[in-house]
């Protein structure tokens, strides 16, 4: 077993195990950041493989942007992570059939792909051009309408997103910037004259005096 062979089987262990905790821990923040090291494992595998373009994409785009975007919601929402996990071990062993299958699958598909020893050789050609142009020349010749009908599907999933938190709420306090774009200077401040000193209210006038020789 050579080097790269070990390295594969070390960060293949450690994703799998970071995959594993990232649905199993309590914390939502905890699952965020094994999710964070299951990334960082496959961007691993991939320099393995010599796909240092995805690998690199993987950990700016998502190690660096889309993870840090998930900490911050989950810490300013302050998730109740319990009321969620009701019933979590119960539908396990259904999920976990469903995810074995789904893993044979994909395996069956990419396995071949991992034929390193009967790969054809590379040419020169694609050896100078770098693994980066290779992806753009496959990606908008070969797989043009894939990425064209993923790309229609994320938009659809933005559109989706942007319409279900614009919802109209009683509790939140919107502005109209047309109203305020509106509005004029006389309608904001109103100046009211007063004077600068206010006279004292005047004494009440003393009680008559009572007759000599009366006692109360």
């Amino acid at each position: 077993m050579d080097t790269s062979t070990a390295l594969f089987y070390v960060f293949s262990a450690v994703l799998l195990v970071a995959a594993f905790r990232v649905i199993t821990a309590r914390s939502a923040v905890h699952s965020a950041l094994f999710l964070v090291l299951a990334f960082f494992s496959a961007s691993c595998v991939w320099l393995l493989l010599r796909a240092e373009f995805l690998a690199i994409s993987l950990v700016l785009v998502y190690v660096g942007a889309v993870m840090v975007l998930f900490l911050f919601v989950v810490m300013m929402l302050d998730i109740n992570v319990d009321a969620l996990r009701v019933g979590f071990w119960k539908h396990f062993p259904v999920a976990a059939i469903v995810g074995v299958v789904i893993v044979l699958e994909m395996a069956l598909v990419l396995i071949p792909g991992f034929d390193v020893v009967n790969a054809p050789p590379a040419d020169a050609k694609s050896i100078s051009m770098g693994n980066t142009k290779l992806l753009g020349i496959e990606i908008y010749t070969n797989y043009l309408y894939p990425l064209q009908i993923a790309a229609l599907i994320l938009l659809v999933a933005i559109i989706a997103a942007i319409a279900l938190t614009l919802r109209q709420r009683k509790d939140s306090k919107a502005i109209d910037p047309s109203q305020q774009v509106k509005v004029k200077k006389a309608d904001r401040l109103r100046i009211v004259k007063m004077q600068p000193v206010v006279e004292p209210p005047p004494a009440p006038p003393a009680p008559p005096a009572a007759p000599a020789g009366e006692t109360k």
